[in-house]
């Protein structure tokens, strides 16, 4: 751990809790109550100063920092630290009109306006400078005040602006290409520009894809992808050298959103002192916590583990969805606990006080219209207390066997156009995977495919249709070494440049899989196929297959040799009837090379032809699926998958029971529990515990627990 962020968490003394603080949007008078109800409610850190540049800088180069003295001051008085911003998230209204290529441009070639927020063209020159010049002037200012404990780098990049096509965008491209590439016969050989006559032979002559006839080139698509995160990041970087050369012991950070396609959080991760991150789960949503568990395991991992902050949440609604739900009692402190659980040090909402107007007027608050006298502000009272009686959270970490792999390349190469199916998109190929883990318990890390893989057990791979010839071998050493390996279609197909691995699809992961693929056949929209297999006669234990593999696949639904006649092998042995297996979106016509079909296509012209393999390889084991199997089918051979790679939960769970633990630098561990499920659930533990948060200290440990609807237990081992 850095000395920056030891001496954060020593100044917090226990987990972050506060907010987005916008103190300008009211009067000064209205400063010392809301400093009186944080300290009711717990709060040690807020983010300031987010929005504030029109303020601080009324006019180029004249600066007003009066009443932000003051609030710095109020903040150190009060024990408050504060998240400082460097207030470049919007500018203001007067760059526009002095400097109109500051403007973003759509890929229409339309400019934008100001009068909402980023307004700004990332690779513009002249916002870096009044960026950085206004930086200085803040970093200069307040280096030394008590209050400053985090720095703040703009806000929430590439959310609404997520890419600008401007001439300065162009030009600012064409120096990253010439960087990436050095000449342009390397560069035509990667974008593969002897297609449709678009060899360069000028570097003037490349500009930005903007809407053209018809699909634009996909190796400049992907590298214009590539820059435009590249451009955000030089804009937070030239902010972070200002402060980390004036202040070098104070933190860095930026707040990601859920993570969008504009920016490559694992490119961004290392220049990150702390990971933070906004979450907005719908809670009209029956699953929302799922997608939210992702991206916990996803902030957790961007840093190999180390405990992220959550730097926005709502109490209650939001405002900006077509259809704004209210969070009903209890879900604003289980999603808060569930972000804690999964490696959160930090606890915090948008905003402290609901804004009277703008566009956010309608966005829940820590204090709501309504005031302190409601359901909202006591729930925020309790959950300061309840944060703060577990300071030992702080820095422990959260262990994971398993991996799932992400590449934000792959995402851009993915879902570009001209392929098989849409329907092949990042989302849905990281739900059908993660969430089966989830329902299980298995605690997942979501890693790069360049990440060392050794020290997991199983790794899934969810259609990584863009694989680089070292990936790939990484790939096959981690089973050649004796890991598992689950891989899904439409992967390996291309290299980094989104050229065509040539020797049969999938040809990259060929040895590793023991197959390839010759023909792709997606389905219909909405259209399913039939699979059936993993008979009594596929579980005998192929060559190098372990006993506890055939014994996890003897557990796993069947389908019988017809199609739509099921069996499910039971421990007993007994058959009985169940629903027939179906896959979706997919199809494809899978030649083996060494691994053995564990299902075939039941009906259309695969009919016969593996649908889902195991290849033992080495000392290790790979399966892989020429479709997506149905939700039952897909959580029976994931279970099976994790049983033979010897990965799950501590302890048996109820459905909707969400189970994880913190280890903390003492050796000690915390199981926390978080009841998802629309009713109250029992959970056995694994030895008699005690609920930190409920229990007093004479309280005696308990063998189970009951967790209400929307219920929370801290649990420690009881003293031997």
């Amino acid at each position: 751990m850095s000395t920056d962020l030891a001496a954060l968490r020593r100044r917090l003394g226990g987990l972050a809790y506060g907010c987005d603080y916008n103190p300008e949007q009211w009067p000064e008078e209205v400063w010392a109550e809301d400093m009186r109800l944080m300290r009711q409610a717990g709060v040690n850190l807020v983010s300031i100063g987010i929005f504030s540049w029109a303020k601080i800088e009324p006019r180029p180069g004249e600066y007003d920092f009066g009443w932000f003295d003051r609030l710095m001051d109020l903040l150190a008085a009060n024990g408050i630290g504060a998240c400082l911003a460097t207030m470049t998230a919007s500018p203001p209204p007067w760059m526009a009109r002095l400097h109109p290529e500051t403007l973003p441009v759509t890929a229409t070639g339309v400019r934008l306006a100001p009068g909402s927020r980023q307004q700004f063209c990332p690779s513009s020159r002249v916002y870096r400078d009044y960026a950085t010049r206004l930086v200085e002037q803040i970093a200069t200012r307040y280096r030394d005040h008590p209050a400053l404990a985090l720095w703040h780098v703009n806000n929430e990049y590439g959310c609404h602006m997520n890419a600008c096509y401007s001439d300065v965008s162009a030009a600012a491209f064409r120096d990253w290409l010439r960087d990436r590439y050095g000449d342009l016969d390397r560069l035509n050989e990667a974008w593969y520009t002897d297609f449709w006559s678009q060899g360069y032979t000028d570097w003037a002559d490349i500009g930005v894809p903007s809407l053209a006839p018809y699909h634009p080139n996909p190796g400049q698509s992907i590298d214009f992808a590539r820059f435009t995160s590249d451009a955000f990041l030089g804009c937070f970087l030239a902010e972070k050298e200002v402060l980390s050369r004036v202040t070098p012991d104070i933190p860095v950070t930026t707040n990601f959103i859920t993570d969008g396609p504009s920016i490559d959080l694992f490119d961004w991760a290392g220049h990150q002192d702390l990971i933070a991150f906004d979450s907005y789960p719908d809670p009209f949503e029956a699953d929302a916590h799922v997608a939210a568990a992702f991206h916990y395991d996803l902030m957790r991992s961007l840093r190999h583990g180390q405990p992220w902050f959550l730097m926005e949440q709502a109490t209650a609604a939001v405002n900006w969805r077509e259809r704004n739900a209210m969070k009903p009692p209890g879900a604003m402190r289980l999603g808060s606990w569930q972000a804690v659980a999964q490696g959160a040090d930090a606890v915090m909402f948008f905003q402290w006080r609901a804004s009277r107007g703008g566009t956010e007027k309608f966005h829940a608050a820590m204090v709501p219209h309504t005031g302190t006298e409601t359901r909202i502000f006591r729930e925020v009272c309790e959950l300061g207390r309840e944060l703060a009686s577990v300071p030992e959270l702080v820095d422990s970490r959260v262990r994971a066997d398993t991996a799932l792999l992400l590449d934000w390349s792959n995402w851009w190469a993915l879902e570009r156009d001209s392929h098989p199916s849409v329907d092949v998109t990042r989302r849905e190929a990281e739900t059908a995977h993660y969430t089966p883990l989830f329902e299980a318990g298995v605690t997942c890390d979501v890693v790069h495919p360049d990440r060392d893989l050794s020290g997991y057990r199983l790794v899934v791979v969810p259609n990584l249709y863009l694989l680089s010839d070292a990936a790939a071998e990484r790939l096959r050493d981690y089973v050649r070494g004796g890991g598992h390996l689950v891989v899904s279609f439409f992967s390996g197909v291309v290299d980094e440049n989104d050229h065509v691995h040539q020797g049969g699809m999938s040809r990259a992961l060929r040895e590793t899989l023991g197959l390839w693929v010759e023909e792709y056949w997606p389905l219909p929209a909405a259209g399913t196929v039939a699979v059936t297999g993993l008979g009594p006669d596929r579980l005998a234990a192929p060559a190098g297959v372990d006993a506890a593999t055939t014994a996890a696949l003897a557990s796993v639904s069947t389908i019988g040799a017809a199609a739509g006649a099921a069996v499910v092998v039971s421990p007993n042995d007994a058959a009985v009837a169940s629903p027939p297996v179906r896959g979706r979106i997919w199809s494809e016509l899978i030649r083996l090379e060494g691994a053995e079909s564990l299902a075939e296509f039941a009906e259309g012209e695969l009919r016969g032809s593996p649908a889902v393999t195991r290849h033992a390889f080495g000392a290790g084991t790979a399966w892989y699926l020429g479709t997506r199997l149905d939700g039952d089918a897909m959580r029976e051979l994931l279970a099976a998958v994790c049983a033979a790679a010897d990965v799950g939960p501590d302890l048996a769970l109820p459905p909707g029971v969400q189970a994880v633990t913190r280890h903390t630098p003492d050796g000690d561990r915390l199981l926390l529990l978080l009841n998802h499920g629309g009713e109250s659930a029992r959970v056995a533990l694994p030895d008699p515990m005690v609920d930190v948060l409920t229990s007093g200290a004479e309280a005696e440990p308990s063998s189970d627990v009951l967790l209400p609807r929307h219920g929370v237990a801290v649990l420690r081992r009881a003293p031997a």
